[in-house]
């Protein structure tokens, strides 16, 4: 039998391992959307607690900074975001009310939980496929995708994980008029990041934001991810 006839038979249960060790306690109270068999939940719970230890549990703000942390491996990350103008507030009332979640580059988009939300997610380079609006107005493409969506900005759900240009474009927008309900700006970079989410802190919307260089699609989508469990959290009261 040739080695490629025994790679086919074997088994997939044979190639079934799970990496962790499973908690029934933990599997059980796991209420994150996302994690759908034992072991996902295992894994989310253990590391959920770590973060709790980390970085505390006292207030909703607190649960953001606790996914952010798990999302990216760093403890850190939690002194550096900053939340202006009630965002958690403003976030779980606009995913309760459906609000569309408008986001930056399609690794945001395919990060976001597909569940507990009714939110249609737009990915909008899609608004500018061809690039031509970007080119026309020599800007970035996802600048140019948001300025393409301007239309339904208002009250929107806005998650940009990449892009400065990107944040720079929506508060352009918001300082004309057009508000979403809230702004999660971590783009990441040695180029207009820091700078980027300093405008969209001054921005007369919520927002969650990091400080510096640091950030990324990993913290974009930690806090979107966290205010949707937060939102499907009866627990959960916000004033």
């Amino acid at each position: 039998m040739t080695t490629e006839a025994n790679k086919t038979d074997t088994s997939i249960e044979e190639l079934v391992e799970m990496t962790t060790e499973i908690d029934s306690e933990l599997v059980e109270i796991c209420n994150d959307l996302g994690s759908q068999t034992a072991e996902a939940k295992a894994i989310y719970m253990t590391s959920r607690n770590i973060a709790r230890k980390l970085v505390g549990d006292e207030t909703l703000e607190d649960k953001v900074r606790q996914r952010c942390v798990t999302s990216t491996g760093d403890p850190a990350v939690a002194d550096i975001m900053r939340f202006v103008n009630d965002p958690i507030k403003a976030g779980v009332a606009a995913i309760k009310a459906g609000a569309p979640i408008l986001v930056d580059i399609n690794m945001v988009k395919s990060g976001v939980t597909k569940r507990g939300h009714n939110c249609e997610v737009i990915c909008v380079l899609d608004k500018d496929e061809d690039a031509e609006f970007a080119k026309k107005h020599g800007i970035t493409r996802t600048a140019a995708g948001f300025l393409k969506c301007k239309d339904i900005l208002e009250g929107s759900i806005v998650a940009i994980g990449n892009a400065p240009s990107a944040a720079f474009a929506v508060c352009r927008m918001i300082e004309h008029g057009i508000k979403p309900a809230i702004v999660i700006g971590t783009p990441v970079g040695f180029v207009n990041a820091a700078e980027s989410k300093e405008v969209v802190r001054g921005a007369d919307v919520p927002s969650i934001t990091c400080v510096g260089t640091r950030g990324g699609t990993p913290m974009a989508v930690a806090c979107v991810n966290e205010l949707v469990a937060i939102a499907n959290d009866d627990e959960c009261v916000i004033d």
